[in-house]
């Protein structure tokens, strides 16, 4: 199989054989490294919405819909037993209580 090109000073180079090895070896690593990617970006929005709503946890605050808000952070946070990226087949983040 032929190696890939590469352009050094507007000159079309082939790889190396060591070149090419190093690339398919990157290239492998990042493509094994896509479901952590995907449990991470799953991680980061929920803790986004978890964030949003951590004004309803504060002693001050009385809501009359205490048990939906709770409930709503419960689910968010049990969310990534059950879909490891937000790509997964019938993901979706739960429904926000209306304040």
């Amino acid at each position: 199989m032929k190696n890939r090109i590469k352009n050094v000073n507007g000159i079309e180079i082939e790889l190396t054989d060591k070149e090419q090895e190093e690339l398919e070896a990157e290239e492998k690593k990042w493509d094994n490294g896509q479901a952590e990617r995907d449990l991470a970006e799953l991680r980061f929005l929920r803790n986004n919405l978890l964030t949003q709503t951590d004004w309803t946890q504060s002693r001050d605050v009385t809501l009359s819909n205490d048990t939906q808000w709770k409930n709503y952070r419960q689910e968010l946070r049990d969310i990534t037993k059950k879909f490891k990226a937000i790509t997964d087949k019938d993901f979706k983040f739960p429904d926000k209580p209306t304040e």
